[in-house]
């Protein structure tokens, strides 16, 4: 390893003298490079922060004022957050790397490695607390007053901020449970922690023990929290009054209290608690509510509840909910499990076996890869408590329900896939029966069956909606008239997408939203948005009054309110922008009332990201990038008319080689115009000949504008890397025909390469090609089909289609079946529709047509392609006496995911192409391999000895 790190010292020097001092790339470069990991913008617009680091390095938190530049910063610090006044900032600092890896190097235990501190910064002055040792923090989201931390153990309380913090309370004696057979003993039980209530503005405290979980109102006015002890001395839940500190029990008792809810206002509580049954071997959880106005907690529901289907009990995992208005609390239900067995059969007699039935809904291997999902399912059912009904709303056949007006409407959609799940396994999309619901009746009526897309409900309840692929229409159910309307028949525009390529009927461009009271519903087709009106009474509408398809724009509606359930009908909308031909960005102004045309407001040769809105102010957050240009953090005004730059993260980037990028033209050999990227050195010189690198990966021209800063990328070559060290670099997008994804890729990406090498400025003689997955499927196809490659590099290819396709995606436990029927593979059937197809379109079977030195990366934990597929492939190579290696990254998924294997494999991507493209000399693992004996002594990057 020393050796490498000086010959690319070596040649970074040599090369930086050739191109005028700048230097190349290397991989030294990822340990420099930073990447922008958070950003924010305070509720008042004037305050900036985001996070930086390199990947595998230590992050620094950044605070800048957008308006005087005044600026703060903390080191290891992230997970940031402004306070809602805007007067502080609270951060996360995490112990530095090298500590870390030095603990776990030292088999520390859990309870022994480096924690976590809190970081409290007071943007008036910049001033710093810090508080080590804490678990989690929870600001209330609209209000800037107080903060809620828990410390990670249960230490003697202390006093670690202001002088005049306040002390925490002293711990109430409380009676010990007594105990009845025992068994209560056995339970798991937690100490809790230390939880603090602090006051930002004085740094005053209160503190409370032994606790386990905890909320904070939105609003800031109340603290709920759940103790527990070992010996249930402690156990209870409790509402703290921030105004005054005062601690209200709301219930305590052996047991075990969760799911902690307040509602908007902070004034209602609920929680599930045990307490009453803690003594069973199955203790039932029963629903709690208590508010201000009640002194004692009310029993909402319990096991045996006449609203629960029979032998079903409350769930300790289902989430707590309020509705918006706080009148309904929403909580989840579950089939009562079977108990334990008081003893377990012995390891070496345990029976461990899996049971494959034909009549499964879901596959085994689904099943196994959800137990623990599964075991935590539960199912919507809610408590109206002013009338004091319980109503189960889901069941196992009808799992999915969504209530319309954020909880409060009588009103809900359901959908369930339950008839369909054998079909998963080979159809695509799924299908769905879709169900209205009458929550005031407790009734449902089944709307629309085996519907192709998942259809939900409008904002205020008045309608279920749905793309229709049959017809590639918007429906609409009307809950009061029950009756379905057809929103897009009077367009003339298309509204599925028009690209589709895929063997599966096409989705389509998507909505905007609802305007109030539902309204209005605002759809898109390829370029522009319409507003259609879901009674029928009135046409369609173009909102944006085909500027969009004029000016090859495709404007999309950008919601700023993080809040806002509707469109507004009375405010200026914000347009993002993309120019489908020459892929420049932007925005644009439009109103939905009046007839005005939408108003640019800026279009660029750039990429922006969705902006982000200050919730009390109109300045707006993002990064604007492009292939040269980092995306650094903005901000300007509601118009972008003084666009801002705030973060510089990498002025290092002008001291290097970099690259430039162009969209490039040209004809498949069926004669279709098709698109591509063309990556050049920055001192790219026309009269020179350069070893050219292919990558595909369907379409990526979209990407012209997108910036790649130097990473150890999982799978794929980084396309400035090598820009920088003297490639030029092509990547192509390839249409496909239903059948024939093999084919498709040889008749675009092959005349691609030809053109570029008419050009005069590729080297015909030196020209790889890099892909992973479905990437790295095609460059084994081509690769049977053309010699125009030096060297190939195939990521987890699907070598053997036959056998693939009855394989399984292990990570979900489906069968691949469906992805060859209906999706990314493209075959359009099954192996017994088409076998030759199969045949045709499977590497294995032309195996001994391939001439190019083949390098292949394939993990043996792979959850997407089965990693015997590249076994398979390498085997007949190696059989056949063919250049072959297999990179397998033990335990790695789909590709390799921790930094160090991602650095390893990119270096051997290097080394593999320099040696095939440039001449450079062949190390160790490509020339003679690594033996099994030397494995994890000898990563065989040095160069062979001659």
């Amino acid at each position: 390893m020393k050796w490498l790190s000086t010959v690319i010292l070596v040649i970074s020097v040599s090369c930086a003298a050739l191109f005028g001092q700048k230097k190349v790339l290397d991989h030294d470069a990822y340990d420099i490079w930073n990447q922008i990991k958070e950003k924010d913008i305070s509720p008042n617009g004037k305050w900036v922060m985001y996070v930086t680091g390199p990947e595998d390095g230590d992050n620094v938190l950044h605070i800048r004022n957008v308006e005087d530049d005044t600026y703060y910063s903390a080191l290891r610090a992230s997970g940031a957050e402004f306070s809602y006044n805007s007067r502080f900032a609270i951060a996360k600092i995490s112990p530095a790397k090298e500590t870390v890896k030095a603990a776990k190097k030292a088999k520390k235990k859990k309870d022994e490695m480096p924690k976590d501190s809190l970081l409290i910064v007071d943007l008036s002055d910049g001033s710093k607390t810090v508080i080590n040792d804490v678990k989690s923090w929870r600001l209330p989201e609209k209000n800037g007053q107080w903060l809620a931390y828990l410390l990670e153990e249960m230490p003697e309380p202390k006093d670690t901020t202001a002088a005049d913090s306040v002390k925490p309370e002293p711990k109430k004696e409380k009676k010990k449970e007594p105990k009845t057979d025992g068994k209560k003993d056995k339970k798991k039980k937690s100490d809790g922690n230390v939880l603090a209530l602090r006051k930002l503005e004085d740094g005053s405290e209160w503190r409370y023990e032994h606790v386990t979980d905890y909320t904070i109102a939105k609003t800031g006015v109340t603290l709920a929290f759940a103790t527990s002890s070992k010996d249930s001395s402690a156990d209870g839940m409790f509402v703290v009054l921030t105004a005054s500190g005062e601690r209200i029990p709301v219930q305590t008792g052996a047991g075990d209290y969760k799911q902690i809810v307040l509602d908007e206002s902070g004034e209602q509580l609920g929680f599930l608690s045990n307490r009453n049954d803690y003594a069973a071997d199955q203790p039932a959880y029963a629903l709690y509510y208590w508010s201000f106005d009640g002194d004692k907690p009310r029993n909402l529901a319990t096991s045996g509840n006449a609203a629960f289907p029979e032998n079903w009990w409350i769930s300790e995992y289902g989430k707590l909910s309020f509705s918006k208005n706080g009148k309904r609390l929403f909580f989840g239900t579950a089939p009562k499990p079977a108990p334990e067995p008081e003893e377990k059969t012995p390891e070496d007699e345990d029976v461990n076996v899996d049971i494959w039935h034909w009549q499964d809904p879901e596959l085994m291997t689904v099943q196994l890869a959800n137990v623990e999902k599964d075991r935590k399912k539960s199912y919507l059912a809610m408590a109206d408590i002013d009338k004091k009904r319980v109503v189960q709303l889901a069941t196992e056949s009808l799992p999915d329900i969504e209530i319309a007006a954020e909880g409060d409407a009588d009103v809900a959609i359901g959908r369930t896939n339950v008839p369909y799940q054998l079909e998963i396994s080979w159809d695509y999309p799924e299908y769905y029966d879709v169900y209205w619901l009458d929550l005031k009746k407790n009734t449902r009526q089944l709307v629309v069956e085996k519907l192709q897309s998942e259809a939900q409900i409008s904002p205020a309840g008045n309608y279920l909606f749905w793309w229709n692929r049959a017809d590639s229409s918007w429906q609409v159910y009307d809950v009061k008239r029950k009756q379905i309307n057809n929103l897009t028949k009077q367009i003339p525009q298309a509204f599925f997408y028009e690209k589709h390529d895929w063997p599966y009927l096409p989705d389509s461009y998507g909505f905007a939203g609802w305007t109030e009271d539902d309204r209005q519903f605002l759809i898109y087709d390829q370029f522009d948005i319409w507003a259609c009106d879901p009674a029928g009474k009135n046409s369609p509408v173009n909102v944006t009054d085909g500027i969009g398809r004029q000016r090859d724009l495709q404007l999309r509606y950008v919601k700023l309110d993080r809040e806002a359930q509707f469109i507004p009908s009375d405010m200026p909308l914000l347009l993002s922008a993309f120019n489908q031909t020459d892929k420049s960005e932007g925005f644009f102004r439009d109103t939905l009332k009046g007839t005005s045309s939408p108003i640019e407001l800026v279009m660029m040769p750039k990429n922006f990201s969705r902006p982000v809105k200050a919730k009390l102010d109109e300045q707006l957050l993002f990064t604007r990038e492009s292939f040269q240009e980092f995306p650094d953090v903005w901000v300007s005004n509601a118009n972008f008319s003084d666009m801002k730059q705030v973060s510089d993260v990498n002025p290092q980037q002008s001291e290097y080689n970099w690259g430039t990028i162009e969209l490039i033209n040209w004809r498949s050999l069926d004669g279709e115009q098709l698109n591509g990227l063309l990556i050049k050195p920055e001192d790219f010189d026309g009269s020179k000949k350069y070893p050219m690198l292919v990558y595909f990966y369907e379409k990526s021209s979209d990407n012209l504008n997108r910036h790649v800063a130097p990473a150890p990328h999982r799978s794929i070559i980084n396309f400035t890397f090598y820009a920088s060290r003297g490639y030029v670099i092509f990547v192509p997008d390839i249409p496909y025909e239903t059948g024939y994804p093999g084919e498709s890729a040889v008749e675009a990406v092959l005349p691609g390469v030809t053109h570029l090498i008419e050009q005069g400025f590729v080297d015909a003689e030196n020209i790889g090609v890099q892909g992973h997955s479905w990437g790295g499927y095609q460059i084994a196809y081509l690769v049977t089909r053309t010699n125009i490659f030096k060297a190939a590099e195939a990521g987890a290819p699907v070598s053997n289609m036959f056998s693939a396709y009855g394989g399984i995606r292990w990570q979900t436990g489906l069968s691949r079946m469906f992805q060859y029927e209906h999706t990314q593979s493209r075959i359009g059937g099954t192996i017994w529709d088409y076998p030759l197809r199969y045949i045709e379109n499977s590497p294995i079977f032309w195996v001994d047509k391939i001439q190019t030195p083949l390098l292949i990366m394939h993990n043996d934990h792979d959850g997407h392609v089965p990693w015997y597929q590249g076994i398979e492939l390498f085997v007949a190579l190696r059989r056949l006496g063919k250049p072959a290696w297999l990179i397998n990254y033990n335990d790695e998924p789909h590709w390799p995911v921790k930094y160090h294997k991602k650095r390893d494999w990119q270096i051997r991507l290097q080394q593999y192409f320099d040696h095939f493209l440039k001449g450079a000399p062949a190390p160790e693992w490509l020339e003679n391999g690594v033996p099994a004996l030397e494995k994890g002594r000898n990563l065989g990057l040095e160069p062979v000895k001659k």
